[in-house]
């Protein structure tokens, strides 16, 4: 079996290739899977298992403690692992670094979907959050997106904002910390959310019409990134119903009655398979980036056949 750090993961992942993975990933069989929480919002246990029919399967556990990230120095909020099993044999193939797989595949799971639903021409892209996931998804969203010709950054404690500035001055990249949300909201051609807010922070009456709004931070029917204003004529897309289903940036608008089920135009599957997107210059675009353990797979699975590829294997003894 082997062990794969977060630096072998590092070194063979780019966004080209993980986008291609991922949209291949999507191209074939929807997954069966499931999972657990165990906790609260100070700490969490949490799985889940998946199979890809004809691709392999695997799990993955995670402890989840917020407040490690407000120690001196900060700790990791989530710590966590990903098993992939063998299609053939069902046996276990790799243990991968969870945070590493999560950071890729999460901001990886956006990304592929706004290629397709936010404006192609995007120049302003709002980042709430301060840590390694908004991180991801900046990249990301950078990637894919060469028009963006600001970033804003936000975050309730702004101070924690310095050190991503910082590395995208570095790349000449024009970046500025806000601290007025709804006038930043109101500039944003994309907005992408990956904070643990339980009560919104995005409010629907700031947003122009043609605003893709990336919803990832929410992952509990208690957690909220977006109000129900934000859904309202909006076009909705999900990563996985299921998933989203659980998330209360979804649940709380159906539950309220301001959306239901069918007004969900598609989910990642969907997107993947459509030939083309067609978006008018005022449409508001609504993606639920809700996670599951098949998007981990994909990924996992994509490193584990880099690495093969360079000759590098690391087993137990």
């Amino acid at each position: 079996m082997q062990i794969v750090s977060a630096q072998q993961i590092q070194s063979v992942l780019e966004w080209d290739g993980v986008l291609d993975a991922l949209h291949r990933g999507h191209c074939g069989s929807r997954p069966i899977g499931d999972g657990y929480f165990i906790g609260n919002s100070n700490f969490g246990l949490f799985s889940r298992g998946v199979i890809l029919p004809g691709k392999g399967a695997g799990a993955k556990i995670a402890s989840i403690h917020p407040a490690n990230g407000m120690a001196d120095p900060p700790l990791p909020s989530e710590q966590a692992a990903f098993l992939v099993l063998d299609e053939r044999t069902k046996g276990l193939v790799a243990v991968l670094d969870g945070p590493e797989i999560t950071r890729w595949k999460t901001a990886a799971d956006s990304a592929l979907a706004a290629r397709r639903l936010s404006c192609e021409h995007s120049e302003v892209l709002l980042v709430l959050g301060a840590g390694p996931i908004a991180r991801s998804l900046t990249d990301a969203y950078l990637h894919i997106r060469p028009s963006i010709r600001e970033v804003l950054l936000w975050n309730r404690s702004p101070s924690r904002l310095e050190s991503a500035r910082s590395a995208l001055e570095a790349r000449n990249i024009h970046v500025r910390i806000v601290e007025e949300l709804d006038a930043a909201l109101a500039r944003a051609d994309i907005i992408t959310a990956a904070t643990s807010a339980s009560t919104p922070v995005i409010r629907g009456e700031c947003i122009r019409p043609g605003t893709h709004v990336d919803l990832v931070g929410g992952y509990r029917h208690d957690m909220q990134e977006a109000d129900c204003d934000v859904f309202r004529g909006a076009r909705i897309f999900v990563d996985d119903r299921q998933n989203a289903a659980l998330s209360g940036d979804i649940r709380v608008p159906m539950e309220a009655g301001v959306i239901a089920e069918a007004d969900i135009e598609g989910d990642l599957f969907d997107l993947c398979s459509m030939p083309a997107f067609h978006r008018s210059a005022t449409d508001r675009t609504v993606y639920k980036n809700a996670g599951g353990a098949h998007l981990d797979l994909i990924i996992s699975q994509y490193v584990v056949e880099q690495l093969k590829s360079r000759g590098e294997h690391h087993r137990l003894p």
